[in-house]
Formats: C-alpha cells, structure tokens, sequence
C-alpha cells in the first residue's frame, strides 16, 4: 500500500475515533516517512488515547519542534503544553514542569497574545490549588475561561469550568463547584470538547464527586464515560484513578468480584510505571479483602498503599477492630483524623472513627463525630453523608440504651443506603435494627431485619459481617452456641482446617488442590465434610464461622 493512501486511512480513522487504526497508521507511515507536524499531533493524540504513552511524548516532542522549524510559536507551545500536562498527569513532575515552564517562557518572550496564554493558567491554577490558595486558583481558571470565550476555545472552556469547580468545592462552596462540574460534563457529552480533554474531565469530575460523598453524581458519570468509551474502538478507556472509581461503582453495587477484577488490573497498569494512583487501587482492594474477611490480604494491600503514598486509614483500622484489638484501632484512627487536612478528608474517617469510639466505650468522642457528620451533611447535601450521619446518630442512641429513639435514624440510613443502590451499607445498618428491635421486644421485626441481613451478606461473600450477625443470634435468649455445636467445630481435623482457611481467603477448588498438593475430588470431600461439621450450605458460611471462631 502506498505511503498516501495509508496516511489517508490513518487520516480517517481519527476523524471516526477509531483509535487504534489511527494510531498503528500513522505509526507505519511515520517509520517510512516524516510526518507533517499536525499528523504527529494526531499521532501523539491517538497514541495517548490507546495507552501508548511514551510514543506519545515522543510525537509531542518531534511535533513541537516541528513547529518551531515552521516559526509558529503558538503551536509549539501549545504542543509544549500537552507534553507538560500529560507527564505530570503521571507524576513525572520535573519533565513535565520543565516542559510548562518552557512553553511559559517562549509566550513571554514572543509576546503572544493566543489561546495557548489561556492554557498555561490550568496548571498554574493547580499549583495555586496543591499550595492551599483555592481563591488564587479560581482567579486563575476564571481568567483561562475568558480567554476561553475569547478565542472561542470549548477544550479550554471545560478546562476553566473544572478547575473552577475544584477551587469552589475547596473552599466550602460544594453546590457551586458541582454545578460548574455539571456545566463542564454537558460539553463533554455534547461532543463540544476533543477526546483527550472528554477523557480528563471525566474522570476528575467522577473523582471529586466522590470525594464529596456525591455518589448518585459519581455513578452517573461513570456510566456516562463507559458509554462513551464504547463508542470509540480501541481507546483505552479508564487511566489513573478514573480505574479505581470504575471498580469502587462496582463495589457499591455489590459486585464485589467484578470490582476485586478491575482493581487488580488497575494495580498491575498503575505499577508500571509508577502511578500516584496506585496507591489508591492497593487501598480499594484491601477494602475488598477486609470485608471478605481475608485478613492477611487486605493487611498486605494496605500495607502496599502506605507505601505508595496513601494513608492506609479508616480500613486498617478497621481490620484491627474487626480482629478484636479495638485499643489499637482506635489510636490509629485518632492519629489519622487528628492529621487530616481538609473538611472532606476528615469526612472521609468520621464514620469508622465513630464505630471505633463506641467500641473502645467513649461514646463522647463519638459524639462529637456524629455532630460533625450532621453538620457536613446539612452543608453538602450528599445523600451519602447524609445516611452516614444518620447511621452513627442511630448507633450512638442504641449504645445510650435509647432504642426508640434510635429507630429514626436507622430507618433514615436505611432508606438512603437502599436509594442509592448499596447492599452491604444498608444490611450493616439492619444489623443495628436488630439490636434495636429486640431491646423494644420487637421480635417479628428484628428476625425480618435478620433475614435480609443475612441473604445480602451471603450473596456479597462477607464473612466478618455473617459472623457478627451469627454473634448476634448467639446472645440472644436461647441462641448461645451449644456444647453440641462447639465439639462440632472442634472435631474438624487439621486438614480440613487447612482447607477451610484456604476457602475463607477466596480460593477456589483447583486453586487449594495446588495449594495443598490433592486433587480436586479430595478438596470436594473436605469441603462437603467441613460443612456437615459446621452445619452450614455455603464457602461465605463456612468462611464466616472460620472468621468468628479465629481460625483464619
């Protein structure tokens, strides 16, 4: 095939999005040839939305002095400036600095009066932000939305409109800088901005929205993005922390394997290179492990996230409650809230750091958690918070003895939990309703609450929760476990302890037959006898009880 009629097709592939035809077109005529200095531009573009980041530096690089060759300085910033935001989007901080501070320079020095001035205030808008100058960074995105509207620019338009927002939302404005994101996303949607600016915005606003606890908003940009990914062959449609909120939508719903899957995958793409958000894909998937009860999985995840630069807080504090060392979780959850920097991330802990003060008997402290909770959720207007709030204030009532009392906010939690699509959250709080609904001798309901309870725990495969749900059945009149049952558990011989811990980490069959050097069949036999000696059905069961009774 001739080198023009291969660079057509490359031509026309990146006019339809077809981004892997674009990318390994160009790619072949630019080995055989030179490429002009726009079609590198779409080959850096294409490279970067296949994930081929390195050629995309490389084109970015070639192109931008291409332009410089040609005298045409505006482009060559402009190209100057994706170099620069792209690596530090990836945490090559020097390369990518250096690159803005060139293209800074070279607007200084030829005097241009462009689009490209306006482009250069995005990353000094988020120095501003990063050194803790929200009202410096908001002049700074309102002045690249002028120029925006100037020059008639929509890519820098949604920019300024993002990093509006973000200045808004850190400054305590939360209903404005939503508002700024959802004017941001309507040109995304729109078809108004290019790819590669779509791809930005949309996971920075899925990223912020969490971070205010706005989940509705979160879920539905996120099925927004996965439609839009869908509709352009061979882009790589999730980078950076947009992998990690793709799994935690996943998790929300109750997909628990699907999100364990996505986030594995994230671990492996943001390692290497190193991604600043690796650290957050180590934190999810040991959030993942700790309420499957895999104790010394989510203690390596989160581990591996401290490493990486992520506080391993409220989860591993957590973990320890959950083991029963309630003193040590709670000096570490203190310490994480006590260096918590900005409102949302204290928001972030209080929920588990009132769990662990009613563990440990300081119901004060939980208190002033809970007023915190109310007061944010009442500023913020996220349902999220707001089932937070209610489930800590039910929680500190029930501790209190004020049961009655404690039904409203725990229907309230429940309510908003089950509006917003999350299964374990709303069976956590039925679990309080229970306690509830028995200290009122309410026993019809309380058995209700359990039921459901324990069906969304089952399905989940969250053995700590079915053990404390089995925990709670024990202490009630006529539920302690009997001898009968306790000389059950005790007559599982080693090997078959040896599986059932195998089972309760997530193993499957053929995995413990490895494991353990057995076949199949025999696995099958253990696990069959396992449950006739525990009395129950299932793995998450089985695994439940392996957790209650200390043996993983």
């Amino acid at each position: 095939m001739e080198t023009t009629q291969r660079l057509d097709q490359a031509r026309a592939a990146y006019a339809t999005c077809d981004w892997q035809a674009a990318y390994h077109g160009f790619a072949e005529v630019d080995r055989t040839g030179s490429l002009e200095n726009t079609d590198l531009e779409r080959l850096a573009t294409a490279a970067y939305l296949t994930g081929h980041d390195i050629e995309s530096t490389h084109a970015w690089t070639r192109a931008h002095q291409g332009w410089l060759d040609d005298g045409d300085e505006g482009r060559a910033v402009r190209c100057a400036f994706w170099l620069g935001f792209g690596l530090v989007q990836r945490g090559q901080m020097a390369q990518g600095g250096g690159w803005l501070a060139r293209a800074g320079r070279m607007v200084e020095e030829h005097g241009l009066d462009t689009v490209e001035r306006g482009y250069l205030l995005v990353p000094a808008g988020l120095m501003a932000m990063s050194s803790g100058e929200p009202a410096t960074a908001l002049e700074r995105f309102a002045e690249a939305g002028s120029l925006a509207r100037r020059f008639d620019d929509r890519d820098l338009a949604a920019l300024g409109s993002l990093g509006r927002g973000e200045a808004l939302l850190r400054m305590g404005r939360t209903a404005e800088g939503l508002s700024l994101f959802d004017e941001a996303m309507v040109a995304v949607t729109a078809g108004e901005t290019s790819p590669t600016i779509s791809g930005l915005v949309y996971c920075a606003v899925i990223d912020r929205c969490r971070h205010v606890f706005d989940l509705r908003r979160a879920r539905e940009w996120t099925l927004a993005l996965d439609r839009w990914c869908d509709q352009q062959p061979g882009l790589v449609p999730y980078r950076g922390q947009c992998l990690v909120h793709r799994a935690q939508v996943l998790q929300d719903r109750g997909e628990w394997i699907d999100a364990a899957a996505e986030l594995e995958q994230a671990q492996q793409r943001l390692s290497d290179p190193p991604h600043p958000a690796v650290g957050m894909a180590h934190y999810q998937l040991g959030e993942l492990h700790r309420l499957r009860g895999e104790v010394r999985q989510a203690e390596d995840a989160y581990r591996q996230a401290h490493a990486a630069g992520r506080e391993p807080q409220p989860g591993l504090a957590l973990l320890r409650l959950a083991e029963g060392n309630a003193e040590l979780a709670a000096g570490a959850i203190q310490s994480a809230l006590d260096a918590a920097g900005d409102r949302m991330s204290r928001a972030q802990l209080l929920p588990a750091y009132a769990e662990v003060m009613l563990a440990v008997d300081r119901p004060d402290h939980a208190r002033v958690a809970a007023a915190e909770l109310d007061e944010l959720a009442e500023a913020g207007g996220a349902t999220m918070l707001g089932a937070f709030a209610s489930r800590t204030r039910g929680a500190l009532l029930l501790a209190g003895g004020e049961a009655q009392a404690a039904l409203g906010p725990l229907r309230a939690a429940l309510e908003a939990w089950q509006q917003l699509d999350t299964p374990y959250e709303a069976a956590q709080v039925r679990l309080l309703l229970v306690v509830a609904c028995r200290q009122l001798k309410d026993h019809d309901r309380a058995q209700l609450e359990c039921d459901v309870a324990r069906e969304a725990f089952e399905q989940l495969g969250a053995a700590p929760a079915l053990a404390q749900l089995d925990r709670l059945l024990a202490d009630a009149p006529g539920g302690a476990e009997s001898s009968s049952e306790s000389s059950v558990s005790r007559a599982v011989t080693d090997r078959e302890l040896q599986v059932l811990r195998l089972v309760a980490g997530g193993q499957t069959n053929r995995g413990i037959a490895a494991e353990l050097a057995i076949s199949e069949r025999t696995v099958e036999r253990h696990i069959t006898n396992i449950f006739t000696k525990l009395g129950v059905s299932n793995r998450t069961a089985a695994a439940a009880h392996a957790f209650d009774h200390g043996l993983l």
